[in-house]
């Protein structure tokens, strides 16, 4: 199930919401509301995943479990039984999340380094599994560096994990973020108005812009690209760029304001990534979440940038390929990984200097042409392809223009310069300035209007895709 279908708007979310209310303010019993999330979480992650909700129920006993031995551990002073529990969940974790995102690609790697035959086992990739094992692994990791208490109350943990508004895609919600409003949220029309203007504005960034867009580059990609021009191979990586923008940043202000609508205040996962001036800005803007988790529970432990010159560079590699292997089990994922881990690094030690000296306008052309190189390995379906297709950015296609360039640039510039004002603050900006009434009647009137085109583009649209939706 994802957000923009009809099933969960006209179905799943009202009536969730309205046993929520109901239920839960008869009852003024915060152990309650958790249990009915608790259950329409495990329904949401069912639609869609009927077989794999066993594994994530499975996950969640089992670190349940653990946190209450290591947390017993401690308190007694057994510190080497806290230790051991603690690497146990390490290699349960990320052994779960290695079998079913990683086992194939290794075999068929194998397979094709040693000729072997071994046979590839036919298994789907649960939804969401990435985002709620680093959620899992964020809980065990503090607990154990003692930062946070364990949670008793196996409702309440079980709830932390299956949250239905970030299960799927994020924005990844560390234990610490969310520990106290497990047990003493609150409710109010005004969080509830705030959560549904921001689900109502995600929900347009996904079905208005991320959709249309997203199909431009999707007929782009199924043709041979190698006869295909630089400019209609750069109109489809451009189209892409604002489409994962829209998608993801869309999801996420959906996942933020579906919490606001029950009480939860999450992080900003998205800060107008494509204003950056360079890539270290880049990343600092995207995936706030994600960037977060790895800083966090990677990079420092590694020795963060305290070491050596040589030594932060491996930590730095290191992250950067983990990140690459976090979004997918291929090549191109991992030369996405490396590709920016390289290009930090240089960043960092090499054009630091001549990269300050630069017009701030030419800092941000550079940067997002190589977010636009970038995003090509990401899309991709195999790392040939993506060079193949950059080749063709480059002129090693059919060419610099074509009457096909011509007629998907007449037919998608206003969409394209439509999302790429949208991409930016600049509206933000320009409503601080305006006098609050005024703006609170426009935005109102807005949101209105943002429904009904969202209604007729759900209804109109048969592409309707979640780009991050298997990571």
């Amino acid at each position: 199930m994802v957000f923009s279908s009809s099933t969960f708007l006209i179905l799943f979310l009202p009536i969730t919401l309205i046993l929520y209310y109901v239920l839960g303010g008869i009852t003024k019993n915060i152990n309650v509301k958790n249990i009915i999330l608790l259950i329409a979480s495990l329904v949401f992650y069912a639609w869609g995943e009927p077989v794999y909700i066993f594994l994530m129920l499975i996950s969640i006993v089992f670190n349940y479990v653990v946190g209450r031995d290591i947390d017993n551990a401690k308190t007694t002073g057994n510190d080497k039984m806290a230790k051991r529990k603690f690497i146990l969940s390490l290699v349960f974790n990320i052994g779960v999340l290695g079998f079913f995102k990683y086992f194939g690609f290794l075999i068929d790697n194998f397979n094709a380094l040693f000729h072997a035959h071994l046979r590839v086992p036919e298994l789907a990739l649960p939804v969401g599994i990435s985002f709620y094992t680093f959620q899992i692994m964020s809980y065990v990791i503090d607990l154990y560096r003692g930062k946070v208490k364990v949670q008793k109350n196996p409702a309440a943990f079980a709830l932390y994990i299956s949250l239905f508004p970030q299960l799927i895609a994020g924005p990844i919600v560390r234990y610490t973020d969310i520990e106290h409003q497990l047990q003493h949220r609150r409710e109010s029309l005004n969080k509830f108005a705030a959560g549904l203007t921001r689900f109502t504005v995600g929900l347009g960034k996904k079905l208005i812009f991320a959709n249309t867009l997203g199909a431009v580059y999707t007929s782009i990609q199924s043709q041979d690209i190698t006869k295909a021009s630089a400019l209609t191979a750069w109109i489809g990586i451009i189209c892409y760029t604002l489409q994962i923008y829209f998608d993801f940043s869309g999801y996420s202000d959906m996942a933020i304001g579906l919490g606001r609508m029950f009480g939860f205040k999450f992080i900003e996962n998205f800060n107008y990534p494509y204003i950056a001036t360079s890539v270290t800005d880049f990343w600092r803007r995207w995936h706030i979440s994600l960037s977060t988790w790895f800083k966090e529970y990677v990079y420092i432990p590694l020795g963060g940038n305290r070491r050596k010159t040589p030594r932060v560079i491996f930590n730095l590699f290191v992250v950067w390929m983990l990140t690459g292997l976090w979004h997918g089990a291929a090549w191109n994922f991992i030369m996405w990984g490396v590709f920016y881990g390289v290009l930090l690094i240089l960043e960092k030690y090499v054009f630091s200097s001549l990269i300050e000296k630069l017009p701030t306008a030419l800092r941000h052309i550079l940067t997002m042409i190589i977010v636009m190189i970038g995003w090509v390995f990401f899309s991709a379906p195999t790392l040939a392809e993506a060079m193949r297709y950059i080749g063709t950015m480059f002129g090693a296609g059919g060419g610099l223009f074509d009457a096909q360039s011509g007629y998907l640039l007449g037919a998608n510039i206003l969409p394209i310069l439509f999302g790429a004002f949208c991409a930016t603050p600049i509206y933000k900006k320009l409503a601080e300035k305006a006098p609050y009434k005024t703006v609170y009647k426009l935005r109102g009137v807005g949101i209105v209007i943002l429904m009904i085109l969202c209604i007729i583009f759900m209804i109109s649209e048969t592409y309707n895709p979640f780009l991050y939706f298997r990571f």
